[in-house]
């Protein structure tokens, strides 16, 4: 079903690469980084005795700068805090240069190797926190793409009930990544799989298949973007001229695959799309305009509507929604009917925020009910992960 031995082997070879570079630090001895300590202060160490300035740069949406001291073995070391029970990224800036924590095996991987991770865990455990509670798993896949013209990534949350209920069906959510990243992001970053064990266990949310794709086509064969109704752009990022492309690759590839190889239910209300930034302009261009496939909608921080580009004015695409899904606003009532939810949120202090309020207003202006929420933050995966929590919970009610 899924390539184990590839995986294992993967991971294996990513901790060697961690573990020698560790090593290989001076004197070859282990430097402990981060230490999370019991009053949820963290102290952080990287050896670099040559240089002359070393900064810790410290969580995802708004990092914070902390000058480090020296020690006479070249160590150099800050402690901050305390901070609340959260996931946090960081890296260091050797004489200006960036570098990930060495001693630190937990990294932050989408097309690259951005950040080190930190986890302060809370009392009583945080909803994105591993807890003792039935396990899911997650399935790691790798498909032949006909529409992109190579193989790509498929990520799979599968809930503890579709062991101990072998008989039993279940509902779909496809669960797009943002700008830069790759498929693996919403089980590692997301906690996707982590969220939702937790929610089924205290009977918050419907146990549920959570599909990851990854959201960057490959570079499709001449030709192929004129097939897909698209003009001639090359597929080097998400979102604009992709959409027909990942819309395709979607409902003639990654639906059947997934279908093949688990239970679920094969309805359009048994199957919901979200997705978070870029992702989340995938789910409006493509979900909205496939309303005969998906009948739950959900997007976060899409900066479709505005908000990323110079001043924080622009967007990274265009959003007519005539265009996407025509009709959609001519019969509200049918469209409402349809939509069993349209569900939008956003950091509270993101700059797409104000855009998305726009959004929102002109979609209930024309009669369109949408949900929404905002939760405290940036454009960082600590609201990503409060807006997954916040929707799965109202998915196949």
């Amino acid at each position: 079903m899924f390539d184990l031995r590839r995986s294992f082997l993967l991971a294996v070879a990513v901790a060697l690469v961690f573990a020698a570079a560790a090593l290989a630090q001076p004197g070859a001895r282990r430097i402990v980084s981060p230490e999370v300590l019991p009053d949820h202060r963290i102290t952080f160490r990287i050896s670099a005795p040559k240089a002359t300035e070393v900064v810790l740069r410290f969580s995802e949406g708004a990092p914070q700068s902390h000058l480090m001291t020296k020690g006479e073995d070249g160590v150099w070391s800050v402690t901050i805090g305390p901070v609340e029970p959260e996931i946090y990224t960081y890296s260091f800036l050797i004489d200006d240069a960036k570098t990930i924590d060495l001693a630190n095996p937990m990294a932050k991987i989408g097309a690259s190797v951005d950040a080190s991770v930190v986890e302060v865990p809370g009392d009583p455990p945080r909803f994105d926190q591993v807890q003792e509670v039935p396990h899911g798993s997650i399935d790691i896949h790798t498909y032949a793409s006909g529409v992109g013209k190579t193989q790509r990534g498929l990520y799979v949350y599968v809930p503890p009930d579709y062991y101990s209920q072998p008989a039993k069906r279940f509902p779909v959510l496809y669960l797009w990544h943002g700008g830069g990243g790759a498929e693996q992001d919403w089980s590692r970053d997301g906690r996707a799989g982590v969220i939702l064990d937790n929610l089924i266990a205290q009977k918050k949310a419907a146990a549920m298949l959570i599909v990851m794709p990854n959201n960057v086509p490959g570079t499709p064969a001449p030709g192929a973007m004129a097939a897909a109704g698209a003009p001639p752009v090359p597929a080097t990022g998400a979102g604009g001229a992709n959409y027909p492309l990942l819309k395709r690759e979607l409902v003639e590839e990654i639906i059947p695959f997934v279908a093949r190889h688990y239970r679920t239910i094969e309805n359009r209300e048994s199957r919901a799309i979200a997705g978070l930034s870029a992702g989340g302009g995938t789910t409006l261009n493509v979900g909205l305009a496939s309303l005969d496939t998906f009948a739950w909608i959900a997007e976060f921080s899409s900066g479709i509507f505005g908000g990323t580009g110079g001043g924080g004015t622009t967007g990274y695409g265009q959003f007519d929604i005539e265009k996407v899904s025509p009709g959609f606003y001519k019969d509200p009532a049918a469209t409402n009917k349809k939509l069993k939810l349209f569900y939008m949120s956003c950091g509270s202090d993101d700059p797409r925020m104000p855009f998305q309020k726009k959004a929102l207003e002109d979609f209930q202006s024309h009669k369109i009910n949408v949900t929404f929420a905002a939760f405290p933050g940036v454009h960082e995966w600590k609201v990503w992960r409060h807006s997954l929590a916040d929707l799965a919970p109202k998915l196949f009610r």
